[in-house]
C-alpha cells in the first residue's frame, strides 16, 4: 500500500474539493458538517439562517465558527433553495472557493403533519418546493462538479421507499414529499451509475431530537424519546467513505449502517437512556 492510498484510508475526505450540505445551520446537517468536518472535509454551509431565531437555534454563522474550531474551513452560504439562482449562486462560490465539489448533502426539508383537509396550499407547495423541487435542482446544480471528483457522493436524508398506504393515511403531502426525494435518489443512481457518481439515501430508526420535534412533534416529551442528530452525522460518515462506484442506489439506515461497522453500542446517542426510543415516522 503507497503512503498515498494510506492517507486516504485514514483521512478520506482530507482534501476534497468540498462537502456542501444544505439545512446545515442546525439539526441533523449541521452534525454531518460537524463531523466531516473532523475529518478534513472542507464544508459548505447551504442554508436560510442568518440570524438567532428565539425557536431555531443555529444560524450559518454559528455552524462555521464551530467547524473551523475543529480546525476545518467552512464556507457559510445564505441559500433558500426554491429558487435556482441561489442555487447557482451557491454552488458556483462553493466551487470558486474549495476548486470543486466531492459530495452533495440534501438535508434542508420542510415538515407538516397535517391530514389532506387541514393542508393549506401554501404549506403544501413549501414542502415540495424545498423537499421535492429543491433536491432536484440542487443536485442538478452540482452533477457536473462531482463528474470531476474521484470518489463523488450525493446523499439524500429521505425514508425508504414503500408505498403501504399507513405511511401516507396520517400526513398525505409531507409523505408525498418525503418520498419524491427518495424518488430523486432512486432514478439518479440508476441515471449517474455509468458516471460513477453514487446517489444513496439515509434515514433514522428513531425520532431525532430536532427543532422540529421540539417546536411541532410533541416537545420535550419527544425530545427525551428521541436520539441525537449525531447518530444520523456518525452513519453518513461511513456512506460518503464508501467507494461511489459500488455504493449507490441504497436505502440506509442509521442504525443498521454503524452495525455495519461493528458499532453495536448506540446508548450514547440516546437523550434520555432512562426512556424508551420512539421509531421515526417511516419505520416499524
Amino acid at each position: 500500500m503507497s503512503l498515498q492510498t494510506q492517507f486516504d484510508a485514514v483521512a478520506p475526505f482530507r482534501g476534497t474539493g468540498a462537502v456542501l450540505i444544505t439545512g446545515a445551520s442546525r439539526g441533523i446537517g449541521k452534525a454531518i458538517a460537524l463531523r466531516l468536518a473532523k475529518e478534513g472535509a472542507r464544508i459548505a454551509i447551504a442554508a436560510k439562517t442568518t440570524e438567532p431565531h428565539p425557536k431555531l437555534e443555529g444560524t450559518i454563522y454559528e455552524t462555521a465558527k464551530e467547524i473551523e474550531a475543529l480546525g476545518g474551513k467552512a464556507l457559510p452560504l445564505q441559500v433558500d433553495i426554491r429558487f435556482e439562482d441561489q442555487i447557482m449562486a451557491a454552488v458556483e462560490e462553493t466551487v470558486k472557493t474549495f476548486g470543486g465539489i466531492d459530495i452533495l448533502v440534501n438535508n434542508a426539508s420542510a415538515i407538516s403533519l397535517t391530514p389532506t383537509e387541514q393542508t393549506d396550499p401554501k404549506r403544501y407547495d413549501l414542502m415540495h418546493d424545498i423537499n421535492v423541487r429543491g433536491t432536484f435542482f440542487m443536485s442538478k446544480a452540482c452533477i457536473p462538479h462531482l463528474k470531476k471528483s474521484a470518489n463523488p457522493h450525493i446523499l439524500n436524508l429521505s425514508p425508504p421507499l414503500d408505498l403501504n398506504p399507513k405511511w401516507f393515511a396520517p400526513h398525505l403531502a409531507y409523505t408525498m414529499s418525503k418520498y419524491g426525494m427518495s424518488m430523486v435518489v432512486n432514478g439518479l443512481a440508476e441515471e449517474l451509475r455509468q458516471l460513477h457518481i453514487a446517489v444513496n439515501a439515509l434515514w433514522p430508526k428513531t425520532t431525532i431530537a430536532t427543532a422540529a420535534v421540539q417546536n411541532l412533534l410533541g416537545g420535550d416529551f419527544m425530545v427525551q424519546r428521541s436520539r441525537t442528530p449525531e447518530i444520523v452525522a456518525e452513519a453518513a460518515y461511513y456512506i460518503l467513505r464508501r467507494p461511489s462506484s459500488s455504493c449507490t442506489g441504497n436505502f440506509f439506515i442509521d442504525e443498521e449502517v454503524l452495525k455495519e461497522e461493528g458499532i453495536t453500542d448506540l446508548s450514547q446517542y440516546a437523550v434520555n437512556p432512562s426512556e424508551s426510543l420512539m421509531p421515526d415516522l417511516f419505520i416499524g
